[in-house]
């Protein structure tokens, strides 16, 4: 009996008693914070997005410093993680798996202003326990949000993603597009987050910019360069959606474009 319970498994410390936790990350923009506030050898793996520069947040230098896991049970319990970070859609059944492991479990949603990207960098700041490497990123991203808006007039853009959809006004996207001197096309067309927006309607009603996030032979069809007016630029997609680091990359490239179109 002594043998056994020499083998048996002791009971974790608490969360709140490790300085510096041991994370895995299932999420892609959570990859990108974790990686700039976590310790050297605290983030033990990130998620499988960040190795595809189509869906990274991540600069592809950045990305290759990490492991990365498929985002299966069987995968992180091996690591033995402290902390997963995983999104609000994580399943079920992965996040039950994970906390029968014993495995703290956080997660983190979709931002769409500065506020709520913030709040999210303090979140991931504190699961790492360096709030003050937090605060430097969060103060990054105010100087690149209240940069000195264009003095001329908004210029009207249209979003245009793969499979012709456009975002929502109530996006992060949108309200970078608003700090640095554009008006969201579609929203003023009563176009919603996912809308559709085929290449008649596109031509029906031009904007002055057509910005596009993909190579879809829709999206660069060659009839948009015979309208008039109509100017035409490349975004990553990869900037659409993440906070973090990726709001001064954004910003940083819409005023490049910015600049452009005037």
């Amino acid at each position: 009996m002594l043998l056994l319970g020499g083998c048996a498994a002791s009971p974790s410390a608490p969360l709140a008693d490790i300085a510096r936790p041991t994370i895995v990350s299932l999420n892609p923009c959570a990859d990108a914070v974790l990686a700039e506030v976590a310790a050297p050898g605290q983030l033990l793996a990130i998620s499988h997005w960040s190795k595809d520069p189509e869906t990274s947040s991540m600069e592809p230098a950045a990305a290759a410093r990490f492991d990365a896991t498929g985002g299966t049970a069987e995968e992180v319990i091996a690591l033995g993680p402290d902390v997963v970070v995983g999104d609000t859609f994580m399943a079920p059944t992965l996040r039950d798996a994970l906390e029968r492991a014993g495995i703290r479990v956080e997660t983190v949603g979709i931002v769409a202003d500065l506020p709520a990207a913030e709040a999210q960098v303090r979140q991931l700041a504190g699961v790492a326990g360096d709030e003050a490497r937090g605060e430097a990123m969060v103060r990054r991203m105010d100087r690149a949000w209240n940069a000195p808006p264009p003095a001329d007039a908004p210029l009207d853009v249209l979003v245009w993603q793969d499979g012709g959809i456009v975002p929502g006004e109530e996006t992060l996207i949108a309200a970078m597009l608003t700090r640095t001197g554009f008006r969201l096309h579609s929203a003023a067309r009563g176009l919603g987050q996912g809308a559709y927006l085929p290449l008649e309607e596109v031509l029906a009603d031009p904007p002055a910019l057509v910005l596009t996030t993909g190579d879809e032979r829709m999206l660069t069809h060659p009839v948009l360069g015979q309208v008039p007016g109509l100017a035409y630029a490349q975004l990553d997609g990869n900037l659409l959606y993440c906070g973090g680091p990726t709001i001064p990359r954004a910003l940083a490239r819409l005023r490049e474009i910015r600049r452009e179109a005037a």
